[in-house]
């Protein structure tokens, strides 16, 4: 036995140790040598693992087969722990003064059929060694005021409905299925640890952290590993992480095949995630055939196995990957080291004074589970260092501790003694109630319990790291409610990338998830389209746009429209007015040379002042045109067309006068002659008076018709995220009489100059009207079809460019000879040459 423990190496050190005798405390000078038992007022009982079976660990025992000879070094540190606990507890003079704690260790095993017998041993009455069978348990007072213990949760499954029936508190420093929350089943479980529901929690947390939604849950066979596989499982599902395989390893059958097929399969799920719930010694077999598989991957450890040292001299341990584990969030427990130290010493002495054993006697028993302690001595101080029971020995004193502030609180002590009378007997029931309320403070941290018996303490999240082949762990994060991880000391065995363990790839903005397969991990990615975006980074279809908002392919939101128009810089626009410039000059040049020819013959007969208005509204047709230019605006809207109507409608109608004349002249000279006066005034007023009576009354129609610019844009079917934005023209009934108006002006005085008789050696007024007319016709004909198939913008332009075309077809055609005959042929521009217009004078037919 002291060779084998003089092997244990020394990993961390996380406490003080004194360097001399004279530096220890004053209570370490009262340690006993007994490690399993002690006397006191009070008696408390430990369940630990102190030693394993020699028998096949792959199959269920009877209590009368069990050979344990080989020492779990790991438990035994343990009871170390409960012992220090104790002695520590009792050297305070203000928690329980004048009243001693006793305790009694018993050796689980490992197995469940061990710890029945001590349990049955604890409720027994007294120290009587009797269990009566009694209807009422109220004023029953057991062996031990308190069990604390054990550290499996398959002993815990086994014992705490037993000890829940007498109420009697057992107080666990390492079972943590979550079943035991559960007050209906376990009335009297409490435990120093957090359960595993909120380390599943943990572990999904991390998943998230990282993006990995693609795993494996290995567990053992037990109830430790399968409540907390299903736990996992369950809210990894809640989170939309797809666990690819669940796989259990055996407990009490070989596991390696069972193994074999859990490694096959990790393959073949192509995961790069494996969460491993599971005992130490179900872990070790397991990453023992990972290894000799050469399997490399992420690792989320349990706190059963995350810290064990049974790991660290497998070999070729560092290349299984990255393991990243869960420890409970402990503090270092001062004066621990330096305790064992003195308590190994005295253990040594104490062997020299006892004569040597016979063979035979080192067979564990009930009141001896450790016959082979008593080889220990300081070589040995290792099993106490180790990194895990310095974790652990904090919740083993914590454990201890509660049970002693509640006894505190029950008996009433102050700090300098208890009420400990004859007549205080301490009940089971009634130290579980007042270690439920119980609240102190240890190593400054303040801890209670709630209401399911579950401690307020969460967990650190280590990381594995190898350095000359030896393992160190790296504190990276914590988690209680919420987690924090310092990723920037991680060590990957991928590098310095972070490994990926996903279905498929992350979709990109825009695209959403369409699943294939069993498992909502494995997707396709497919293009939101125009008009719907990803709402969700995990949605699987996409979401319609809002009305009023539209979003492009590939989007993750949906956009306001923006609207553009004729911008007074852009090309559109300056081109616009440069032509409209043009006809301008060219209308004002007109008007100019009339006016200086005012009263001639030419002049008259052209319509005289009739002529300078149908001038001047052809100007106001040119400027009207500047309303489809810049950003539109209600009023100018409603300005637009009907401006861009009447004004022509003024001309064609002066036009008009002038052709009805001449077909009355031509046509009828001697009926004519008489009202040719009339004709050349009033009623040529009254044409033009009662086709812009005409033409307003439409315009009237039109707007009352039409929607304000605001109706118009809200009215619209958004599909678009830029759409140019002009003056509504709707409806197009409307605004088509409106323009057919206009052309049937044009058409009616084509008409009657068309056939017209050319008066011999006079100028023809009906050429120009004929010709001027029908270029008028022609282009508003070819505007039609065109204008319909063309988009809003280019409408906008097509618009503008025929009123332009058509204006100068009419100043061109109608004016243009008549200023060449004033200027170039001033000879003509006499009575004579106008006579029948001016006269009324019937028309000679020119000779062929």
């Amino acid at each position: 036995m002291a060779r084998q423990m003089g092997t244990l190496t020394l990993l961390l050190c996380l406490t003080l140790w004194w360097s001399s005798a004279e530096e220890e405390p004053e209570w370490f000078q009262n340690i006993t040598t007994n490690i399993f038992s002690s006397s006191g007022d009070i008696r408390l009982a430990g369940y630990f693992e102190i030693n394993r079976l020699t028998s096949n660990l792959t199959k269920r025992v009877k209590p009368d087969d069990v050979q344990c000879g080989r020492v779990n070094e790991y438990g035994l540190a343990l009871a170390i722990v409960m012992k220090f606990s104790v002695d520590k507890i009792n050297a305070q003079p203000n928690l329980l003064p004048g009243v001693k704690l006793g305790y009694e260790l018993f050796d689980t095993c490992k197995q469940t059929a061990i710890i029945m017998r001590p349990t049955m041993f604890l409720i027994t009455e007294g120290s009587s060694g009797v269990l009566p069978v009694m209807c009422n348990y109220t004023h029953y007072v057991s062996r031990a005021v308190a069990v604390i213990g054990p550290y499996s949760s398959e002993i815990v499954s086994v014992v705490g409905q037993l000890l829940g029936f007498f109420l009697l508190p057992l107080v666990s420093y390492g079972a943590t299925s979550d079943t035991f929350s559960d007050k209906n089943l376990y009335p009297s479980f409490m435990r120093t640890v957090p359960s595993d529901r909120l380390q599943a929690e943990g572990m999904v947390r991390l998943l998230k952290e990282f993006n990995w939604n693609w795993v494996a849950v290995i567990a053992s066979e037990d109830e430790y590993g399968t409540q907390g596989q299903q736990q996992f499982s369950s809210m990894a599902a809640d989170q939309s992480i797809c666990v690819a395989y669940e796989g259990l390893i055996p407990i009490y059958t070989d596991p390696i095949p069972a193994i074999r097929d859990i490694i096959e399969h990790i393959r073949g799920t192509n995961v790069g995630v494996v969460v491993l719930f599971a005992l130490t010694q179900s872990a070790t077999a397991f990453f023992t055939e990972v290894i000799k598989r050469n399997l490399s991957a992420v690792w989320v450890g349990s706190t059963a196995w995350g810290m064990h040292k049974d790991f660290f001299t497998l070999p070729n341990v560092n290349q299984i990957g990255t393991v990243l584990a869960f420890a409970d969030m402990t503090q270092p427990m001062d004066q621990l080291n330096s305790y064992s130290r003195v308590l190994l010493s005295r253990i040594a002495e104490e062997r020299l004074k006892q004569p040597l054993r016979q063979p035979g006697t080192e067979l564990p028993t009930v009141t001896n589970p450790c016959p082979l302690c008593w080889k220990l001595s300081l070589n040995n101080m290792s099993l106490m260092e180790e990194p895990l029971v310095q974790r652990t020995a904090f919740s083993v004193y914590t454990a201890t501790y509660s049970v002693a502030q509640a006894l505190h609180n029950m008996l009433g002590c102050t700090n300098t003694s208890c009420n400990t009378m004859d007549n205080k007997t301490i009940y089971s029931w009634q130290l579980l109630a007042e270690l439920k309320r119980v609240t102190f403070t240890v190593n400054g941290i303040n801890f209670t319990f709630d209401e399911n018996g579950n401690p307020n303490i969460g967990y650190n999240l280590l990381v594995w790291v190898w350095k000359n082949n030896n393992i160190t762990f790296r504190e990276i994060g914590t988690f209680y409610q919420e987690l924090t991880i310092d990723k920037s000391s991680i060590v990957w065995h991928t590098g310095s990338q972070v490994p990926v363990s996903t279905c498929s790839a992350n979709c990109e903005d825009g695209q959403v998830q369409r699943v294939k397969g069993f498992f909502s991990c494995c997707f396709d990615c497919i293009d939101c389209k125009e008009g719907s975006f990803q709402n969700n980074s995990d949605d699987v279809q996409c979401t319609a746009c809002p009305k009023g908002k539209w979003s492009e392919m590939r989007s993750r939101n949906c956009l306001d429209p923006t609207y553009i128009f004729f911008y007074w810089s852009s090309y559109e626009s300056v081109g616009m007015i440069v032509a409209g410039l043009v006809v301008l000059a060219s209308q004002c040049t007109i008007v100019i040379l009339f006016l200086r020819h005012w009263g001639t013959p030419m002049v008259r007969a052209s319509g005289g002042a009739m002529s300078i208005i149908a001038l001047l509204c052809m100007m106001g047709c040119c400027a009207s045109l500047l309303l489809f230019l810049g950003e539109p605006w209600e009023l100018g809207c409603r300005l637009q067309l009907p401006l861009n109507a009447i004004f022509p409608t003024v001309t064609l109608s002066a036009i008009l006068s002038m052709s009805l004349q001449i077909v009355c002249v031509t046509e009828f000279p001697e009926r004519s002659l008489p009202h040719l006066h009339m004709l050349q005034g009033l009623g040529s007023w009254i044409v033009v008076v009662a086709c812009c009576i005409i033409q307003a009354g439409l315009s009237i129609w039109f707007l009352q018709e039409a929607p304000t610019l605001s109706q118009f844009v809200y009215s619209l079917e958004v599909n678009y995220l830029t759409r140019f934005l002009s003056c509504p023209i709707t409806p197009l009934v409307n605004f088509g009489i409106m323009l057919g108006f206009n052309g049937l002006l044009a058409l009616l005085s084509f008409m009657c100059t068309f056939m017209a008789l050319k008066p011999a050696g006079q100028y023809n007024l009906a050429r120009d009207i004929t010709v001027s007319t029908l270029a008028y016709c022609v282009v508003w004909v070819i505007f039609v079809p065109i204008y319909t198939g063309l988009n809003d913008h280019n409408k906008s332009i097509a618009h503008v460019s025929v009123t332009l075309i058509s204006n100068l077809g009419l100043t061109y055609a109608y004016f243009l000879p008549k200023c060449y005959l004033l200027l170039k042929m001033p000879e003509n521009n006499t009575p004579d040459h106008f006579r029948t217009f001016l006269e009324g004078a019937p028309p000679t037919p020119q000779e062929d």
